[in-house]
């Protein structure tokens, strides 16, 4: 492969389970050594099948909560099966509570880069509802560690869309967000998932989310607010301080480049075709303990299948589509023209991006080019 490639590494350990959360993760710990021993087996087998890696992103579940030690290993590790470029974009999720000076330390030494730390909300009863192990001052507190433990880019998350939770309150949160100065924030809109208790709980007739009105207005008030204290919006849910801090790894999802996911249910991309894992740690040990390859499924994308996942993808960010992709679609010019006038997409330079008023719809505006 020539392109490139991203590597993800699932680290599915978790201290409990947050309640709105629907991504694979497990709260025991026993077999957390027998992990990253079979992490190792999984990443051989692709060793000579991507190209040379221009991105580590190790997420989860909550990878802060393994031993510091280990998590450090892993950029060596990429470095030696996958030959990570020197200027590679390393990046590590980490819950505050497990963001200590002693943690800092041997992370950053190991040659974390980038910290995405999972804050969620600077307003305690939020965190509360949330399910959240930390307080706001503790969020904080991680913040500021982190930077003065070496981090040029610190990240942080937020959620927002609560039900009871108010468009001023959302806004107090951003202030104190940008007050910290990260260079990366990711505001994700709450996700109601089956199978979870926020789902359970809202499927019983709960209130879980905030109306779909006041969510749009939280969506407004975050691009308002964070662009007017110098940030880029330049993907859906996620603000760079400047062009430099956009996140390369997540970058290469939306480019529709290449990329290697390792661990239980972790998804992969060559370029054509796509594989994912067993959703199972038991199912994914027992594979690789038994010299087997842990995917469950893969499928071959056909050339409509890739070009409408890129319409797809290339919609949620401020880089746009090229116009040439665009065009290869039936009635393209009126739905263009359409959504020009409504204010929802901007042409320029051979380019179709969504405005502010597009990011809304983001992920309504491909189907319009597809019908």
């Amino acid at each position: 492969m020539s392109r490139p490639a991203g590597i993800y590494i699932h680290i599915p350990f978790c201290a409990r389970k947050c309640p709105y959360c629907d991504f694979y993760s497990v709260t025991e710990s026993g077999e957390v050594g027998r992990y990253f021993e079979a992490l190792e087996r999984e990443a051989g087998l692709y060793a000579q099948r991507f190209g040379q890696a221009a991105t580590l992103y190790v997420g989860g579940g909550t990878p802060s909560l393994a031993a510091p030690e280990r998590i450090g290993a892993l950029p060596a590790m990429a470095r030696r099966l996958f030959g990570l470029r020197q200027d590679a974009e390393i990046t590590l999720e980490a819950n505050p509570d497990d963001v200590t000076p002693a943690a800092l330390a041997v992370w950053r030494g190991a040659g974390f880069g980038r910290i995405s730390i999972g804050v969620q909300s600077l307003d305690d009863g939020e965190l509360r509802a949330l399910g959240r192990r930390h307080d706001a001052r503790a969020a904080e507190r991680a913040v500021l560690a982190a930077r003065a433990a070496g981090f040029g880019a610190v990240g942080i998350d937020l959620i927002f869309g609560l039900a009871g939770q108010s468009v001023s309150g959302w806004r107090r949160t951003l202030e104190r967000a940008a007050d910290l100065a990260p260079e990366h924030i990711s505001c994700y809109q709450l996700t109601v998932a089956p199978g979870t208790p926020f789902g359970a709980r809202a499927a019983a007739g709960g209130a879980v989310a905030a109306g779909e009105q006041e969510q749009r207005e939280m969506f407004l008030a975050a691009s308002r607010l964070l662009c007017g204290r110098g940030y880029l919006h330049y993907e859906v849910s996620n603000y760079a301080l400047g062009a430099a801090n956009r996140s390369r790894h997540n970058g290469g999802y939306w480019r529709h480049a290449p990329y290697l996911g390792l661990g239980p249910a972790a998804h992969s991309f060559d370029g054509a075709r796509r594989w994912w894992n067993a959703r199972s740690l038991g199912g994914w040990l027992a594979a690789l303990e038994a010299g087997r390859s842990p995917a469950q499924g893969c499928e071959r994308l056909s050339r409509e299948q890739l070009l409408t996942e890129r319409l797809m993808l290339g919609l949620r960010t401020s880089d746009g589509v090229p116009l040439e992709l665009i065009e290869r679609f039936e009635q393209s010019a009126a739905v263009l023209e359409q959504l020009e006038a409504g204010g929802l997409v901007r042409v320029a330079g051979g380019r179709v991006a969504p405005t502010r008023e597009g990011f809304l719809v983001a992920d309504r505006l491909p189907l319009l080019f597809l019908t």
